[in-house]
């Protein structure tokens, strides 16, 4: 996102507006958590990042001020603002790869996920309760895959109220990949608290044929509920994944 893209997000019709350095703190994030910016990397000075990212020195100092509370930055004398090497790899103050399956050495793995399926369909009696809305309400429903490589490791069915994300990309090419950050940016809902239920069940026909598993296999399902900042459950996703080459860590800060 450029500085323009930024400003133009945190300006748009969301209800919730996103202030505008949380757009450039979360760009500097992401750049720290995918390894652009390694640990030991001094960053240009405030005027220059300013200028990098179309946006004002104060808004850089703000960014650079959360980043350094959270211990992701350092301010040091005579060097400037350097990245310490101990970015949180699950904190919710970053929505970039909440993905909690990692290597067989516990490093955290990057993931590139798929959209197989986008549809509208009504919500269950159980599903409606869950979203405090009425049976029948439309839900927004996507079904996606993540691969690491080109190894199929994890599939989720995820539904919102369509009603609170109208425009969404109806077409699965043109979800983007980093949905937490979409929620974000285009609509003001920032996922806040996530509750999860653990469960291993056998893998069933699509969780076979999706992840390349034989008869029989067991696979690590996630009941995840994400809450806005509201208190409101903004997405119910079931994930299901394989673990023969992957262990869930959770991370607790």
């Amino acid at each position: 996102m450029t500085g323009k893209q930024a400003k133009a997000a945190a300006s748009g019709a969301s209800s919730l507006p996103v202030p505008l350095y949380e757009h450039v703190k979360r760009q500097l994030a992401e750049a720290i958590l995918v390894g652009e910016l390694s640990p030991g990397t001094v960053l240009p000075g405030e005027v220059a990042l300013a200028a990098q990212y179309g946006v004002a020195v104060g808004t850089i100092r703000r960014a650079l001020a959360d980043l350094t509370a959270d211990g992701m930055l350092v301010r040091r004398r005579k060097t400037g603002t350097v990245v310490t090497g101990r970015a949180p790899q699950h904190s919710l103050r970053f929505f970039f790869q909440y993905f909690r399956l990692h290597g067989e050495n516990g490093s955290l793995q990057r993931s590139v996920p798929e959209v197989l399926a986008v549809a509208i369909r009504p919500a269950s009696s159980e599903e409606a309760a869950l979203f405090s809305e009425a049976a029948g309400e439309p839900l927004l429903h996507l079904h996606r895959i993540r691969r690491v490589g080109r190894v199929p490791v994890m599939h989720s069915h995820i539904s919102l109220v369509a009603r609170r994300v109208p425009d969404f990309p109806r077409s699965a090419a043109r979800v983007p990949a980093l949905l937490y950050l979409h929620l974000l940016d285009a609509y003001g809902i920032r996922i806040a608290a996530i509750r999860e239920k653990l469960l291993a069940e056998l893998a069933d026909a699509e969780d076979r044929r999706l992840l390349g598993l034989r008869s029989p296999s067991a696979v690590l399902v996630i009941r995840e509920e994400a809450y806005d900042q509201t208190g409101a459950l903004a997405l119910l996703s079931e994930h299901r994944a394989t673990t023969a080459h992957h262990q869930y860590v959770n991370e607790i800060r």
